[in-house]
């Protein structure tokens, strides 16, 4: 199947939907309807919502403001050294990773009926200690991004969205095969939790609510990837060619994708399906051996299942997908990917992620995901001598728990995470107290081990302990 062929069947796809929904009866907004053949743009589009009128000040666009200020330590305290290979070692010393100010500003305002505003961002400064100061120069650097920034309209049967926002598919949180349309950051082993590392991608995001099923379909015109490491974060590692990030020189490249869901009682399914690129860059060594390395991206299909069940207080997920053409041992986490690049074979995979989310009563929460996945045909195309990372069934399971206490003041939470094979173990414990109404406070502990036979070998025995004091208002 060809380049053009596979984006042509994927724009059928993604407007099938829309011609489908034209097919049911169709809301009426003023007379007007959305899938007209011409829109107009008119004086009253946004209704009145820029007269002036006790109900539209400037008062009234400013509540919607949400603002938190943090303050974060974080650092390594467990001398040691690791021995990723035979014979070879290397010191793990205890120091500051983390001394940083953080801002994070959050806006919502549904300015108009249908009409909703929402965005976020957020600034770091980086203090003496922090590996970006050291990174910088030991100079102070500081640094900011804008998170969430789109538009949405409403009506009764159908959303557009549009604007920097995040596209979920799967069921199983935290640890899904379908969890792969936004790139992803890990710079700190202070984040490690999926939802918290999304990063936003300019989308047009268009859902459909029918009487018994829904559509839900994007358009992604700028498709971004995984950051490569950060210098002196725990995931840089120095490769031997600096990398960069994909150099587009003027080619247009996009993704496309549709899920269409149905509801039964206390059941959903999904299915979906999706032209898409891979978050991780593949890396070549340049040309003459001089100059950065050259980043290559590489385009595949995404088909998948989905699906749910509610049993009292437990609820079962499970998720299936198949990827057609990705590359071979391309690693899921950012940064690890400086250690050695994929082969430039390209691949079909399946895998399933399934697990239960389960709440005993209203403070407390336990959620399992179990995620397992195979390259099919898997020595086809191989040259002599070529071995593939990931051989046979691999894969990762995720555990959390959490229980909130003294009337929703104090949160303890905890997370173990592993991979199928064993070769690692990743814990973590947090507790978080609510001073007032405005002040937070959170102490963190992370605990590694792993084998070399994992490539968090290199954070074999890592304890860090942080804390981060929080105002919000």
């Amino acid at each position: 199947m060809s380049r053009f062929c596979k984006r042509a069947g994927l724009i059928l796809i993604f407007v099938a939907p829309i011609a489908l929904s034209q097919q049911e009866e169709e809301p009426n907004l003023g007379g007007e309807d959305l899938l007209s053949d011409e829109i107009i743009f008119d004086d009253n589009l946004f209704g009145d919502v820029f007269d002036e009128s006790p109900n539209n000040n400037e008062g009234s666009w400013l509540e919607g403001f949400t603002v938190r200020v943090t303050q974060q330590f974080y650092g390594q305290v467990n001398n040691h050294s690791v021995e990723p290979l035979p014979g070879f070692s290397f010191p793990r010393e205890a120091e500051m990773e983390n001394n940083r100010l953080g801002l994070n500003i959050r806006y919502q305002n549904a300015f108009a009926p249908g009409w909703l505003l929402q965005a976020s961002g957020q600034a770091r400064a980086y203090w003496n200690e922090d590996y970006e100061y050291h990174a910088n120069g030991a100079k102070i650097d500081a640094e900011y991004r804008v998170n969430e920034f789109f538009l949405q309209r409403s009506s009764d049967q159908h959303s557009f969205k549009f604007g920097r926002q995040t596209v979920v598919w799967g069921e199983t949180v935290g640890n899904s095969v379908l969890d792969v349309i936004n790139h992803i950051e890990f710079r700190d082993m202070t984040i490690i939790d999926i939802e918290d590392a999304r990063l936003n991608q300019w989308m047009v995001v268009w859902d459909y609510f029918g009487e018994d099923s829904n559509w839900s379909s994007f358009i992604n015109l700028y498709p971004e990837f995984n950051p490569a490491p950060v210098r002196g974060s725990p995931f840089f590692f120095e490769p031997q060619f600096n990398l960069t990030d994909y150099k587009r020189d003027g080619d247009a490249i996009f993704e496309v994708g549709t899920q269409w869901r149905k509801s039964f009682d206390l059941s959903d399914i999904s299915f979906m399906a999706a032209y898409l690129y891979e978050n991780q860059l593949r890396y070549e060594d340049p040309i003459n051996k001089i100059g950065d390395a050259v980043a290559k991206k590489n385009d595949f299909i995404l088909l998948g299942f989905s699906a749910n069940r509610a049993i009292g207080r437990l609820l079962l997920n499970f998720d299936l997908a198949f990827s057609h053409n990705v590359l071979a041992d391309n690693f899921n986490l950012p940064g690890i990917s400086s250690l050695a690049s994929p082969l430039d074979l390209e691949k079909d995979q399946i895998g399933t992620s399934f697990g239960f989310e389960w709440a005993p009563d209203n403070d407390q929460s336990l959620s399992l995901g179990i995620q397992a996945q195979k390259i099919l045909d898997e020595d086809k195309g191989l040259l002599p001598g070529q071995q593939l990372v990931n051989e046979g069934v691999f894969g990762s399971w995720l555990v959390r728990y959490s229980n909130i206490l003294l009337n929703n003041d104090l949160t303890l939470a905890s997370t173990l995470q592993g991979d199928l094979e064993g070769d690692s173990l990743l814990a973590m414990l947090s507790v978080n107290y609510t001073i007032d109404d405005n002040w937070t406070v959170e102490a963190q502990i992370i605990s590694i081990n792993s084998n070399s036979h994992s490539p968090l070998i290199f954070f074999d025995e890592d304890l860090r302990i942080g804390t981060t004091i929080s105002y919000s208002f």
